[in-house]
């Protein structure tokens, strides 16, 4: 894919400043973290190598990213790497998504306790599926998922919201058994929307009576025990939403989808229009729309967009991919080489790289020369500030 001509990073070291003075007192050093890590990101603030190709002789110079998990530029091959480490857990079943969704007026309360409440969400609909399944009634089975934390819309405003991969199925009681799902279809909706609510909200009181939960503005009231317990009344009857999509064509798509979703940020640098002083322009999907194109423009001030797109920081530390179940870390192995064992398929094969040159491997890029397709390798590390000997020859003469 193409360079984005216009990027968060050129908005950001443009208008961050103004932006950062005029907010001065009211943002985080989390985000001022994330806007300094954003702005410095594949410059040579950050130092960087010179690449020359084998092959063509081809010079260029690459300077270090931010690794930062806001970072639009970052996410890519961070992504790439989780993917090819989740593939090995690929099993031959059916694969459900499933989204778990928190009504807007206590999603105003999760914008502020986002670690207390981001992380009741991520319980709370876990136990739901993993309860559910477990019913005999239902599946009977353990099971076991991966979840993904995203707190924005398309319009870049607070929606958090789960997205949960869930094979179709699980190990019976005894573990003896792989109990498979029925054929398209996982679990009922309104059943998990229903436990999820039940759930939530309960955990969602405790919170408030270990004093864990801060209120603000119009609804600071809300301290109160007495005026939270009222306000979360009409909550415990109202319909959660609660989405379950058909299953994924099959393995090869549930990668494709993972690979989409799980290192996503706020925005892509991609959906940027056009950017100044007053105003950023970017394209985004009106879902209100049912039938007919969703794809629009939305033009904010740059201000708000700023605003908007920091809203979406996570906590420090805050993990915003979680596996549990049968897929829990610690037991994850274990368990799949146990359901291949009972489906009786063969674990992936992982490639063999113990024939690799210690002292090579490191230095060869993944990708490859820009002009003829030859392995490109590091010639030159330069360090913060400083500036590369290697001087990068211009592109006809380095063919």
């Amino acid at each position: 894919m193409p360079r984005p001509k216009l990027e968060i990073a050129d908005i950001f070291r443009a208008h961050g400043p103004a932006w950062r003075q005029a907010n001065a007192g009211h943002v985080s050093l989390s985000q001022l973290k994330v806007m300094s890590a954003i702005e410095a990101c594949r410059t040579d603030a950050l130092g960087g190598h010179v690449a020359g190709c084998t092959k063509c002789g081809h010079h260029h110079i690459a300077y270090n990213s931010c690794k930062n998990r806001h970072c639009p530029k970052c996410q890519g091959p961070t992504a790439r790497d989780w993917i090819e480490a989740r593939a090995e857990d690929l099993l031959p079943v059916e694969y459900f998504h499933v989204v778990f969704t928190l009504p807007a007026e206590i999603a105003q309360i999760a914008y502020w306790n986002k670690r207390a409440v981001y992380a009741l969400l991520f319980k709370a609909s876990a136990e739901t599926v993993m309860t559910t399944a477990a019913d005999p009634k239902r599946m009977g089975a353990k099971v076991g998922l991966t979840s993904v934390l995203h707190t924005w819309g398309s319009a870049m405003t607070h929606h958090p919201h789960i997205h949960m991969i869930v094979p179709g199925g699980g190990l019976s009681r005894d573990g003896t058994r792989w109990v498979a799902s029925k054929p398209g279809f996982f679990l009922h909706v309104r059943v998990l929307s229903r436990l999820f609510r039940r759930l939530f909200l309960d955990g969602l009181m405790a919170l408030h009576q270990a004093g864990d939960l801060a209120f603000y503005g119009d609804l600071e009231r809300l301290v109160r025990p007495d005026a939270f317990t009222a306000w979360l009344t009409p909550f415990r009857k109202s319909e959660w939403v609660v989405y379950s999509k058909p299953p994924f064509g099959g393995p090869e798509a549930v990668l494709a989808y993972l690979s989409r979703y799980t290192h996503r940020v706020a925005i892509s640098n991609h959906r940027l229009v056009s950017a100044d002083a007053h105003t950023v322009a970017f394209r985004w999907k009106d879902y209100r729309i049912k039938n007919g194109d969703r794809q629009k423009i939305m033009r904010l001030a740059t201000p708000e967009f700023i605003r908007r797109f920091l809203i979406h920081v996570l906590p420090d530390g805050f993990h915003r991919i979680r596996h549990y179940g049968l897929l829990a870390s610690g037991v994850r192995k274990a368990n799949l080489t146990k359901i291949r064992a009972l489906l009786c398929v063969q674990p992936v094969e992982q490639a063999d790289n113990h024939d690799l040159e210690p002292e090579v491997a490191p230095l060869t890029l993944r990708e490859p020369c820009p002009c003829c397709g030859g392995p490109m390798r590091i010639i030159e590390i330069f360090r913060r500030g400083q500036k590369p000997m290697s001087r990068a020859p211009p592109r006809e003469q380095a063919a």
